[in-house]
């Protein structure tokens, strides 16, 4: 369940910023960029902050 969460979140989020840059600025980009350098951060060190505030809220597995 956490997996998909935080999945769909990231899919969200660089969505969410691709249609913002579209039709509002470019800069938004950078968000986009920061959403994959932290997918990228997060399978090199099995870490994600997404999921540790996931857990404070009980959802499990």
């Amino acid at each position: 369940m956490k997996n998909r969460i935080v999945r769909a979140v990231a899919g969200s989020f660089v969505l969410i910023s691709l249609i913002l840059a579209v039709f509002v600025n470019i800069h938004f980009l950078w968000f986009t960029a920061f959403v994959g350098a932290n997918l990228l951060q997060s399978s090199m060190t099995k870490w994600c902050l997404l999921e540790d505030i996931l857990d404070k809220f009980g959802v499990r597995d």
